[in-house]
């Protein structure tokens, strides 16, 4: 396949043809104006292949995901929609999906969705109707059959590439990717990662899955994000599930003159080094309001020459 066929968007584009994807993440604001997210969106452009518009991170309350997502597409900016399921059911799914298509938005990430503990409204209902796999199976139904799950035959069917997220580990004895291996089954066009900073456990990683016979199936894009000093790093480790610091790197940043830009270089040795590993196909800088910080990472890292 050479040309794209589900979105016709930038990032199946590099996808397709084997460029090396580039994407980045932007949080709505908590504001009716969305000037302020498209201003921190600017340094992106020309960077970045999508930009991740996250949905309800933290279960905060924020300006819609759709609406800023539809502001970005005005913008020039492609985005990248994250739906979660624990907020939606079916039926609400249902009209997102065909909503987002309808603003151009050209890319869904599908994904359970933060604890409501932590959040604004600690006592509001979760809904117990999809999880990412399923989000990623009723999208790419709508997509490729051009029919709800019902049956109802849609007018115009949705151009989207559907995503579902991954969490990198150390491959013991006995380890096997079964949840990945639900996605993809759903049909997951891409996999997007949660931070990963170790590129020695990325490539064993890479190397079960492959193992496993999940390799070459999907465009994978790891997980990476400015990293400022020595205790951020150490906060992105303890409160982030999945988060994958080697203690070198945190010793490292707490020694550096300038942690800051020592974490720039960091970063962006990664990223030129997991172009090199089989199976990554991308990365993705992730990082509250870090959007400029991660147009500066891509740019020192000749990913975007």
């Amino acid at each position: 396949m050479t040309t794209p066929t589900k979105s016709d968007g930038q990032l199946e584009r590099s996808l397709l043809t084997g460029r090396f994807a580039v994407t980045a993440e932007i949080t709505p604001p908590l504001s009716a104006d969305p000037g302020s997210m498209i201003e921190r969106a600017v340094p992106l452009k020309g960077l970045v292949d999508a930009v991740n518009v996250t949905e309800g991170a933290g279960a905060r309350a924020h300006l819609s995901s759709l609406a800023a997502a539809g502001q970005l597409v005005r913008a020039g900016l492609e985005p990248v929609l994250q739906i979660n399921g624990r907020d939606r059911n079916r039926l609400l799914l249902q009209r997102d999906v065909l909503g987002a298509a309808a603003l151009g938005i050209p890319n869904l990430l599908a994904l359970r969705g933060d604890p409501l503990f932590n959040g604004d409204e600690p006592g509001a209902t979760e809904v117990p109707d999809l999880g990412a796999a399923d989000i990623v199976r009723i999208a790419t139904r709508m997509r490729d059959t051009g029919t709800l799950p019902s049956g109802r035959e849609i007018e115009a069917a949705p151009r989207v590439l559907v995503g579902a997220t991954d969490m990198p580990v150390e491959p013991v004895v006995g380890w096997t990717p079964e949840s990945l291996r639900r996605k993809l089954d759903a049909g997951a066009d891409f996999i997007q990662t949660q931070f990963c900073f170790d590129a020695g456990l990325l490539e064993r990683y890479m190397a079960a899955l492959a193992d496993a016979g999940l390799d070459g199936t999907t465009g994978y894009l790891v997980g990476l994000g400015p990293l400022t000093s020595e205790r951020q790093a150490r906060w992105l480790v303890d409160n982030l599930f999945g988060t994958v610091i080697p203690e070198p790197v945190i010793s490292h940043l707490g020694k550096a003159t300038d942690p800051r830009g020592e974490g720039r270089r960091i970063v962006a040795d990664l990223a030129r080094e997991m172009v090199e590993i089989p199976g990554v196909d991308g990365v993705h800088l992730m990082g509250h309001r870090a959007e400029a910080e991660s147009a500066e990472i891509i740019a020192v890292s000749g990913l975007r020459g």
